[in-house]
């Protein structure tokens, strides 16, 4: 008899720390390998683990509402085979980036190790197909039938690339892949040094019968530490414009009542969306950002968008982005942010699909606001709030008529981008809401 422990992974992007959800196992469960053990929260999604082993659950190291580090053990199995070369023993190649993958998940930066026996990570083989357990997880998602995948890895491995490519006959994940770019994507412009950053404090917490504690942990403390620092380092300038959006309201209702988009959520959102992008391709600087580096501070200017929406989720703020959302078809980008939006508000939001953001739209409207100053994401240089579309009083051709009027807002780091810059942004955004038709063609 034998007995594993199976210790917290890093399941991507450098995480350090994990609170416990829910278990989805007790003692005395038997378990096949990839079965879901327990779900946790990170500081960016909530991910369900699988087991690394199969055979008799043993003992549940860590109770539920418990925060705990990456490499603290969490459960137990005995009698358990363990599956093919964990990677917390074996480091594997990443798919992007050095770093060893635990148990199917991101990378971790890189791990010494005095051995490497194989180039793949070793895949578990079940009813004829060759596939590794995310692989496996990645097609329950999008609904891939695996045995119908021909797949083209090493001795007939299904790949992501096959599952993506089989996905992509559905018309929601058509354009999923990133389109092929040119060579150069971004170009750095040197700066002078700046003075250092200020910090700010987090205030103390308070108890009492009158009052409630929460503590601040996962996607709360991540939020909450992204925005002290955008707000304490990049210096901040929002501008505003008041826009007849009638028309913009007018393609809304057609595109409802086109057949091509019969089955896709069809908003206000989707026009704002087109027209940051177009607006972006006319003012660069927006889309680019600060980064300071042990030669000096520099600024990149990418020449691709991808678009973060800011959405509210029951456990605090993500934003989660579009890639490379500039090369999508108005459908494409629709079925995106659809399919954005569900991903978000299921708690489901990876944190692959939370990082390289470009620039970011927050829609305030659905609140009821009219508009506001929001605080740029890290990492961007402009964050841009579509205000509620009501009907008011508007002058057009010299007499008052009902019109729909929203108030397009943004933020933008004056580091990167100046006064002239954002206002030609904001006012490429109106013009677009105002008559939509410039983008069609």
């Amino acid at each position: 008899m034998t007995t594993q422990t199976f210790n917290l992974p890093d399941v991507g992007e450098g995480l350090t720390e994990a609170e416990i959800v829910s278990w989805r196992v007790k003692p005395g469960d038997t378990v096949a390998v990839n079965d879901v053990l327990v779900e946790i929260e990170t500081a960016k999604s909530l991910v369900e683990l699988p087991s690394p082993f199969a055979g008799t659950i043993g003992e549940l190291l860590v109770a539920e509402g418990v925060t705990i580090e990456v490499g603290a053990p969490i459960i137990t199995v005995t009698d358990g085979s363990a599956a093919p070369a964990p990677a917390a023993k074996t480091p594997a190649p990443a798919a992007e980036g050095g770093g060893s993958v635990l148990v199917g998940y991101g990378t971790a930066g890189e791990v010494k190790s005095r051995r490497r026996k194989v180039v793949q990570d070793p895949v578990i083989s079940t009813a004829g197909v060759i596939a590794k357990p995310p692989i496996r997880k990645l097609a329950r998602d999008l609904g891939v039938d695996l045995t119908q995948v021909a797949g083209r890895g090493a001795a007939g491995e299904v790949t992501r690339d096959d599952v993506m490519g089989h996905a992509s006959q559905a018309s929601v994940f058509r354009n999923i892949e990133t389109p092929e770019w040119g060579v150069v994507r971004e170009e750095t412009i040197p700066v002078a040094p700046s003075a250092p950053e200020a910090h700010g404090s987090a205030a103390p917490g308070s108890t009492g019968d009158r009052q409630e504690t929460i503590p601040v942990r996962g996607v709360r403390k991540v939020t909450s530490a992204a925005m002290v620092r955008s707000a304490y380092s990049a210096p901040h300038v929002t501008v505003w414009k008041d826009v007849d959006a009638s028309r913009t309201m007018e393609l809304v209702k057609r595109l409802k009542a086109s057949p091509d988009f019969a089955d896709i959520r069809v908003s206000p959102l989707l026009i704002m969306a087109r027209a940051v992008i177009w607006a972006a391709q006319r003012t660069p600087m927006v889309n680019a950002a600060w980064v300071d580096g042990e030669d000096g501070a520099s600024i990149v200017v990418r020449n691709y968008v991808n678009l973060g929406i800011a959405a509210a989720t029951p456990r605090g703020l993500v934003v989660p982005n579009i890639k490379d959302a500039q090369n999508m078809s108005l459908r494409d980008l629709a079925c995106a942010l659809e399919k954005l939006t569900l991903t978000a508000r299921e708690g489901k939001t990876t944190p692959a699909e939370q990082m390289q953001g470009t620039i970011t739209i927050t829609n305030i409207g659905v609140f009821g606001m009219d508009a506001g100053t929001p605080i740029i994401n890290p990492g961007e240089a402009g964050i841009v709030a579509l205000g509620s579309i009501t009907q008011k009083p508007w002058v057009v051709d010299g007499e008052v008529r009902p019109r729909w009027v929203t108030t397009v807002s943004g933020s933008f780091d004056h580091r990167v981008i100046d006064g002239d810059g954002m206002s030609r942004f904001i006012a490429d955004v109106a013009s677009i809401l105002e008559e939509p038709a410039l983008l069609l063609d």
